[in-house]
């Protein structure tokens, strides 16, 4: 097979390790810098250029696309679809879990548990949306941030009301949470793959801190996961419609509830947790799945 690879460096140790385990299996491999390509979207055999040489040939595609650039990132892979490529995570799964709002909507529709949330446009509102979520202390989330970044513990009503007013200020969207006390500061990221957790491990928090991200200096061991956290994992990765995911959960006293869902986890951690070839799964996953034209974008339009 002959799959590309979107990604903005080959060195990054997701795209690295990818490539090598696609390369390991005898498969031909291009990494390809999305924000590099440009395509002729109005004739009837969609294109996609990259360093003047047109793409052609490609059997699947692996985006690994960044949140800072969803919009055209989406765009190449809907490209590479209209062509008729598999995509191991179609476009409108992308965009779908990129959106926190529509990813936390969708996934209360199909009754995947979930952190009491609540959303609003006026400040006016503001008291009714601390009420909503049972008071502080309480968590309040840009919808565009990542990696913990733009997510605040308020303790107390008065600050919850301070960062509230804040935002509204600047005119920024987010969303206002209850706080898992339960959850000691830690996660648990599971690595969805098909119809299944291929490795989960718990992330803990630094000491007082109260976000588990690795990038804030989180430490991660082994998970071993509940029949219920399992199908809660497998359960919001197909409900995002995607094939490969990172399902993050807090365990509540209610069972696990999600915090997000990713879609494009990062692999080194996940890898040096757990000791399992991930990359290679997901490398086994599109040789039994990637056929010519399944793509239900291009069936859609």
């Amino acid at each position: 097979m002959k799959i590309g690879i979107l990604s903005r460096k080959e060195s990054l140790y997701s795209t690295r390790r990818l490539a090598e385990a696609a390369r390991k299996r005898d498969h031909v491999v291009q990494v390809i810098d999305h924000l590099r390509c440009y395509m002729d979207i109005t004739s009837r055999r969609p294109t996609i250029y990259f360093a003047g040489e047109k793409l052609q040939g490609f059997d699947a595609i692996i985006p690994r696309i960044g949140a800072s650039v969803t919009f055209y990132g989406t765009a190449v892979v809907r490209q590479f679809e209209m062509m008729g490529v598999y995509s191991v995570n179609e476009s409108v799964a992308i965009s779908r879990a990129r959106d926190k709002l529509r990813c936390l909507q969708l996934l209360a529709r199909k009754g995947i548990g979930l952190p009491t949330t609540a959303f609003a446009h006026s400040t006016k509102m503001t008291h009714d949306l601390i009420r909503v979520v049972g008071g502080a202390p309480l968590v309040i989330k840009l919808l565009e941030g990542t990696q913990g970044i733009g997510v605040m513990l308020a303790e107390t009503d008065k600050s919850a009301e301070s960062i509230i007013e804040a935002f509204r200020g600047l005119d920024a969207y987010f969303l206002v949470q209850e706080f898992i006390k339960e959850s000691a500061a830690s996660d648990i990221r599971c690595l969805v793959i098909g119809n299944k957790v291929v490795g989960a491990m718990r992330r803990q928090g630094k000491k007082d801190e109260f976000r588990s991200n690795l990038h804030r200096g989180g430490r991660a061991t082994t998970a071993r996961i509940t029949p219920d956290e399992r199908a809660t994992a497998v359960g919001a990765a197909k409900t995002m419609g995607l094939n490969v995911a990172g399902v993050d959960m807090l365990r509540s006293n209610r069972g696990p509830v999600v915090m997000e869902v990713n879609s494009s986890p990062g692999l080194e951690g996940i890898e040096a947790t757990t000791g399992k070839d991930i990359a290679d799964m997901i490398i086994a996953f599109i040789e039994n799945n990637a056929k010519p034209g399944k793509t239900r974008t291009r069936r859609k339009g």
